[in-house]
């Protein structure tokens, strides 16, 4: 490994397993489910991971955020990121919640619950935060720089998408996890196609503010 690439490989570790650490040690503490003080921790912990990443990216590696997939604005990249949100709380989150009864591989109530009394605007916060800082550093930074090292776009994607699976484990379960691989294949499909990393923070932001916000807040209303 050359000197030149050092930083890169130190970002690359830090981007994929840095939120694994975050999401194994926060579920030690995030019990009894709507302490707010944990969950807050753990964002400002995957703050600290997003700016050590960008702080590889502008100082050590002296790329700029078009290196990571962040493009200009164009009004293409929000009418993927709808058209994308659509496809996975209409298509594909039905068949994922199917999938998961029919072969009894666990559901997201679980994992829905560890979040249960903590107030909506934290909730709010956390699902922009976390969509943007998955994307940024599952989708355009692991992708682009693992790609480079490897000559390989498909290879940065496999590597990506198995260990964004893996970091969702502890919080949601084996079987839930299985989906955000499945749902991380086609985000990053995407992402090598096109290139564009905001639309794919869009349709993230959208479909956990669907999941994690809306729809548990609507049971509740609804005495459900």
């Amino acid at each position: 490994m050359s000197a030149n690439a050092t930083p890169t490989v130190i970002g690359l570790v830090i981007a994929l397993f840095g939120p694994m650490g975050v999401a194994v040690i926060g579920e030690r503490f995030i019990h009894p489910p709507g302490r707010l003080v944990p969950h807050l921790l753990g964002l400002a912990a995957l703050l600290a991971i997003v700016a050590s990443v960008l702080l590889v990216v502008f100082l050590y590696e002296h790329q700029s955020l078009l290196s990571i997939g962040v493009q200009p604005f164009r009004w293409q990249t929000v009418a993927w990121g709808l058209v994308l949100a659509l496809f996975f709380i209409y298509a594909f989150a039905p068949a994922a919640y199917w999938a998961l009864a029919r072969f009894k591989l666990g559901g997201f109530d679980p994992g829905l619950a560890k979040s249960a009394g903590l107030p909506v605007w934290y909730l709010t916060v956390a699902v922009i935060f976390g969509g943007i800082a998955e994307e940024l550093l599952y989708r355009g930074y692991a992708v682009e720089r693992v790609a480079t090292l490897t000559d390989s776009y498909w290879l940065a994607g496999v590597i990506s998408v198995v260990i964004f699976g893996l970091v969702h484990v502890p919080v949601w379960g084996w079987g839930p996890a299985l989906t955000t691989v499945i749902s991380g294949a086609v985000a990053t499909a995407f992402y090598i196609w096109q290139r564009d990393l905001v639309a794919i923070i869009i349709a993230h932001v959208i479909t956990d503010f669907a999941g994690i916000v809306v729809m548990p807040y609507l049971a509740r209303t609804r005495g459900l």
